[in-house]
């Protein structure tokens, strides 16, 4: 069964939550992040931000479960406006995973691309071995598109990374 969530703007209550996620050299690998963020930057982000995909060129989002607490971090990021989509990026805290909520973030997400962006497709770069992320998009109703040869690095060698893309 597929939990309720919300997805939420960032407040700046949320900066430990985002300090943490940001900060968390597990996530390193998965993402295009690789130094670390001050709290300071992220305070300073979260002040700052237009909240508006077409100013920012990019949406973070909270995942809340049904009781309001936070579960994750859903994000659209390089956001194009001429074709309308954009990349899709989840991290669920340790806590939360394996219990739906990573699939109910992405579905609620492309429901507000959809209906409240206008966007026409969202797509996700994910690792070959990263089995958990190929199989939650999958799960979400975006198909694989193909394989881009040594596109991730971990320091020490190059592996492929699967396409995934929605249209919505």
């Amino acid at each position: 069964m597929t939990p309720v969530v919300n997805l939420r703007a960032i407040e700046p209550e949320d900066l430990d939550l985002l300090y943490g996620i940001e900060n968390d050299v597990r996530l390193w690998n998965v993402g295009t992040t690789n130094v670390p963020y001050s709290r300071y930057t992220l305070h300073d982000y979260i002040a700052t931000s237009a909240d508006d995909i077409y100013a920012d060129r990019q949406v973070r989002l909270i995942v809340e479960d049904a009781d309001h607490e936070p579960v994750g971090l859903v994000d659209l990021v390089r956001f194009e406006p001429q074709h309308l989509r954009a990349e899709v990026g989840i991290v669920i805290l340790d806590a939360f995973r394996r219990r739906g909520y990573a699939t109910a973030a992405v579905e609620s997400l492309a429901a507000y691309a959809q209906q409240v962006l206008h966007l026409h497709q969202l797509y996700a770069i994910a690792a070959v071995n990263n089995e958990a992320a190929v199989n939650l998009f999958l799960k979400a109703g975006f198909c694989r598109q193909g394989v881009l040869t040594d596109w991730l690095s971990d320091g020490n060698s190059y592996m492929g990374a699967v396409l995934l893309q929605r249209f919505l």
